[in-house]
């Protein structure tokens, strides 16, 4: 007979089932229940900082609707009523707005040196209409050269001042895109000189300000879903904004003189739709992250003004490409 094996064995069935119902070990890297249950929910709570969501203000909302409705009446309006040898109203129309871009953009960018840069860029603007209007050819590069001698003019005055002159080299840009978008504004004005310059305006300006209108009226309505926690947009105003100003593009297009026809006003007014909102988001986005690195904040007229102020600055100059690149 084979001898039998030794039953005396320490780590018997018996003594690892003991084990396991005592359960005061648990296994290496596992917390037990007993230690998730003690353990405090604000402590989870602390080590996750907490985003805070902006609310929108519907009255806001609406009167920043009004004010890029009331832009785009404006231009509209004045390239319109710009006859060959009646220009000139349009042109002051256009300074009062060049004014409005500048306090906006002068109170929320904090340039250098901001009363010598406002003064060069009052300047800059009024060579800008004078051009546009008297011009012996309506062509952009007159105001280009404007844009150039007003930010060397603006960099100048910066370094007057020492406090000034050791922000000009990270301010520069700043500096470059103040004095661009105010004589951005002159541009409406040499597009109504040429053939097919007024009509650009009109439904560039048409798509925009039904964009910005319905997005903003949108955001005080149903600002869901929220593009950001800190910025007080929504997705639906923005896709509402840009399906209705493409459509109302193309509904210019039907009615206006050729080379324009539904096809290309959608065209152009698609375009229009989305550099205006590209342009007031940029804005916002760029409010929300001044205000998040402890930035104080600006002038809240200038802070709400800037987004459609900035939009119609750029259009002009994508108005401007389209006519001669697209609709020529």
């Amino acid at each position: 007979m084979f001898p039998s094996m030794p039953q005396d064995e320490s780590w018997d069935a018996d003594a690892s089932r003991e084990i396991a119902r005592s359960g005061q070990h648990a296994p290496a890297g596992f917390p037990d229940d007993a230690d998730a249950e003690s353990r405090d929910p604000d402590d989870t709570d602390d080590e996750l900082e907490e985003i805070e969501v902006v609310p929108v203000r519907r009255q806001l909302s609406l009167a920043i609707a009004g004010f890029a409705a009331l832009l785009a009446v404006g231009l509209v309006l004045g390239a319109v009523t710009s006859a060959p040898d009646s220009r000139l109203p349009y042109a002051i129309v256009l300074f009062g707005v060049q004014l409005l871009a500048l306090l906006a953009w002068v109170m929320a960018l904090n340039p250098p040196a901001k009363i010598s840069t406002a003064g060069v860029c009052v300047a800059a603007a009024v060579v800008a209409d004078y051009l546009a209007v008297s011009g012996a050819r309506a062509e952009l590069t007159p105001l280009l050269w404007v844009i150039v001698g007003g930010f060397v003019a603006a960099v100048i005055g910066q370094l007057v001042r020492a406090e000034d002159r050791a922000r000009v080299t990270d301010s520069w840009r700043t500096t470059l895109t103040i004095v661009a978008g105010v004589v951005a504004y002159a541009i409406p004005i040499v597009l109504t000189r040429q053939e097919l310059g007024t009509q650009t305006v009109i439904v560039c300006s048409a798509a925009a300000g039904v964009a910005l209108l319905v997005a903003r009226v949108t955001d005080a309505i149903f600002p869901k879903p929220r593009l950001a926690a800190q910025v007080p947009r929504g997705a639906t105003g923005i896709v509402l904004g840009a399906m209705l100003g493409t459509l109302a593009a193309a509904a210019l297009g039907s009615v206006l003189v050729l080379p324009f026809t539904p096809a290309k006003g959608a065209v152009v007014g698609l375009i229009a739709v989305v550099v205006a909102h590209l342009v007031d988001l940029a804005v916002n986005f760029g409010q929300a992250g001044r205000q998040l690195a402890g930035d104080a904040p600006t002038f809240w007229v200038a802070r709400h003004m800037q987004g459609p102020l900035g939009a119609f600055a750029l259009l002009a100059p994508t108005a401007y490409a389209l006519s001669h690149w697209y609709l020529a």
